[in-house]
């Protein structure tokens, strides 16, 4: 095994109450520490725990995100490339919606370093607290916007349905304020087609940075999706649309008890 390593954490979404405490001892021994964060104050907050903090570059000038992802990737192996112990931080749970980490740590291993992630808690763990869901109650299917539709993902009406990115759907590039409206019109008359336009639907945002913020909850219908104003942090969730019948002879062969 060769010298240097990699090691990749999540900060959470809110600042410091969320990082945990292996995470906070990778940043503070690291021999170099590169991260992607969502705000200034979390940045700074990184550099109190390591001096050798510095931000991943975020190179805006790019038509497709992916080559900006594949840049940050990178930048973070030049340094693992130089024997270094790095620690990559990233905004979140840093295995979710976040490719730098994946393919940074895909790249180390093939080169011999060695590469781990460790969990964060992600936008996803919010929104069960936050909207009162159980994913064990009715299940729970999660897809990425854009995905979801070109791909025409096949999903069950009977549980839950959480769609990402929905601000940018369509988008391959960078994020402007008022290119969302198509795809959010697009996503509502697919959903409308298997749901009705007058589901009711929640769009969400965690609530990011510090404790005392609130998360946004704006629960609609469908037909409204197209006028809401989102943001980059915008979850879409679809509650189910009616409970999954139970199947007697499946539960007659699993010895379950049947009523009458």
């Amino acid at each position: 095994m060769k010298t240097g390593s990699l090691t990749v954490v999540g900060t959470g979404i809110q600042l410091v109450g969320h990082l945990t405490l292996a995470a906070k001892a990778w940043i503070e021994q690291a021999d170099k520490v590169l991260f992607a964060v969502a705000d200034p104050a979390t940045a700074k907050w990184l550099q109190t725990l390591n001096p050798a903090a510095e931000a991943l570059p975020y190179n805006t000038d790019n038509q497709r995100r992916r080559d900006t992802y594949q840049e940050m990737a990178d930048r973070i192996l030049v340094e693992v490339r130089q024997g270094l112990n790095v620690c990559a931080v990233f905004y979140g749970h840093p295995g979710v919606f976040a490719y730098p980490t994946h393919a940074a740590i895909k790249q180390a291993r093939r080169e011999g370093f060695r590469a781990q992630m460790l969990p964060g808690i992600s936008a996803e763990d919010c929104l069960f607290a936050d909207l009162g869901i159980d994913p064990g109650r009715c299940g729970c299917q999660s897809f990425e916007a854009t995905d979801f539709l070109i791909r025409e993902r096949k999903f069950d009406r009977t549980s839950a349905l959480i769609l990402w990115q929905i601000a940018t759907i369509g988008n391959l590039g960078f994020y402007r304020e008022g290119s969302e409206v198509r795809g959010l019109t697009v996503l509502a008359d697919v959903l409308a087609t298997h749901y009705g336009y007058e589901h009711e639907v929640v769009v969400y945002e965690a609530a990011v940075y510090y404790p005392v913020c609130e998360p946004s909850i704006a629960q609609i219908s469908l037909s409204k999706l197209p006028e809401i104003r989102v943001t980059l942090a915008s979850t879409l969730y679809v509650p189910p649309r009616s409970p999954a019948p139970a199947n007697s002879e499946m539960m007659a062969r699993l010895g379950m008890i049947v009523d009458s």
